[in-house]
Formats: C-alpha cells, sequence, structure tokens
C-alpha cells in the first residue's frame, strides 16, 4: 500500500463561514424527530411547550448518510468532553409523545 504524501507547500483549505444575526440567536428545540431513506437523513427540530396540543417545526436538516454519521459521532464526542467537565448528562425516564405530522415527510 502506498501511504499518500502531503506536499509541505500545500496549507489546509480553510472555509470561511458566515452566521446571519438571526442564526446567531438561535433556536429552541426540545423535540427531533428522523426519518431517512437510503440516499438521505432528515432531521425535524421541533418546539413543544407544555400545556400546548400544538409543536412547530422550527428547522429541517437534511443530510446524506455519511454527514448523518459524522453528526453522531460529533454529537457523541462533545457529549463525552461536556460530561467530563460538567458531569454525567441524567436522562429522565423514556417519554412517549403522541405526534400527529402535517406536512410533508423526509422522502427521497
Amino acid at each position: 500500500m502506498s501511504e499518500k504524501k502531503e506536499n509541505p507547500q500545500q496549507k489546509p483549505q480553510q472555509i470561511e463561514l458566515e452566521l446571519s444575526d438571526t442564526d446567531a440567536l438561535g433556536t429552541y428545540t426540545n423535540l427531533a424527530m428522523i426519518t431517512h431513506s437510503p440516499s438521505e437523513f432528515v432531521v425535524d427540530f421541533i418546539s413543544v411547550m407544555p400545556g400546548l396540543p400544538k409543536g412547530k417545526v422550527v428547522k429541517r436538516m437534511i443530510m446524506t448518510p455519511d454527514h448523518a454519521k459524522r453528526l453522531l459521532n460529533a454529537l457523541a464526542d462533545n457529549v463525552r468532553k461536556y460530561e467530563e467537565d460538567f458531569g454525567q448528562i441524567k436522562l429522565h425516564e423514556k417519554v412517549e409523545v403522541p405526534i400527529n405530522f402535517r406536512g410533508q415527510m423526509g422522502q427521497a
């Protein structure tokens, strides 16, 4: 097997990221629904308020399977680091949320 040698003069490519003022404020979400097909994962981030009969999908993210796995690994790594700094995250008992989804489901 041959090893890929890097050119010492070649610098890693940097990507400039832009974050709008609106997106910088963030969006509250306390529920996520995930669906998938052979070609993509669809993650709907939802905000549900106690006592209200209706929640709202606040953001839908669509990604390829390899990006979904990278997200999984990045989240696992960040949860591990968080727990090292602040202690174990305790999960409450499993909560089943009956959902009547109105709108388009993720499809490929």
